[in-house]
């Protein structure tokens, strides 16, 4: 059988297979999968908050936009990314991460930026986060406190989620809340459910992405029940 492996896939199992006139069986074509589907998740990553975020300078409004939510996902977000990079995955595993965490820094930079004036806490959360930030994704902090904080991973992407369905729910409305960008999260945590078992990651991580399939599910579900129809144009109001 003839190797042909790029960035860690083996390809050469399926296409021997095919080329002899066979289907490629389980234990070759499940692998090449997962590892497929896990770099088009790193790809679509590096825009899945674009729309979010074009949303608000669209709008130049954080109208119905949790600001504690975002903070906690993206301190969800570093936590995660240095977790993997500790635990040296391959990064079809995790490369989303870095991305989403690049993205959700400018997205709370925005909605800080139109929710002025900010106050004296606002300004300290950024500074605090920004000197621990370094210090957690180069893994410098005691083995057992990382296990401590990933394991609290969970909590904070669940509480990330929570107040932005309790003020969807009680208003009625997901103001400037992005389909897409949830439509897009909501997808690639199914994806990843599938891929963090077929590579053997840890279950904690596998169990993140549970947790992103029923949140994001419950946000997207809440946009589409909540969103207005728009008027036909040219249509008068009595």
């Amino acid at each position: 059988m003839v190797e042909l492996k790029f960035l860690g896939m083996d390809f050469g199992c399926a296409l021997g297979s095919l080329s002899n006139g066979q289907f490629p069986e389980k234990d070759c074509l499940l692998p090449l999968i997962s590892k497929l589907l896990g770099y088009a998740i790193v790809a679509a990553s590096t825009t899945v908050k674009l729309p979010q975020i074009l949303k608000i300078l669209q709008h130049k409004s954080v109208r119905g936009l949790s600001v504690v939510a975002f903070e906690l996902e993206l301190i969800g977000y570093t936590i995660a990314l240095s977790y993997c990079l500790h635990k040296g995955l391959p990064f079809s595993a995790f490369g989303e991460y870095l991305f989403l965490l690049i993205q959700a820094i400018i997205l709370v930079a925005i909605i800080y930026y139109f929710s002025q004036p900010l106050g004296m806490k606002t300004w300290m959360k950024g500074l605090l986060y920004c000197a621990v930030a370094p210090t957690v994704l180069a893994g410098q902090i005691n083995p057992v406190l990382f296990e401590a904080l990933y394991a609290s991973q969970h909590a904070i992407f669940l509480c990330a989620r929570i107040p932005q369905i309790w003020k969807n729910f009680k208003g009625k409305s997901t103001g400037e809340l992005s389909f897409l960008t949830f439509f897009m999260n909501f997808a690639g945590s199914m994806v990843r459910v599938f891929t963090s078992l077929q590579e053997k990651a840890p279950m904690s991580v596998a169990l993140g992405s549970v947790i992103g399939v029923l949140m994001n599910g419950t946000i997207l579900s809440q946009i589409i029940i909540y969103q207005k129809p728009t008027p036909p144009k040219g249509k008068k109001k009595d």
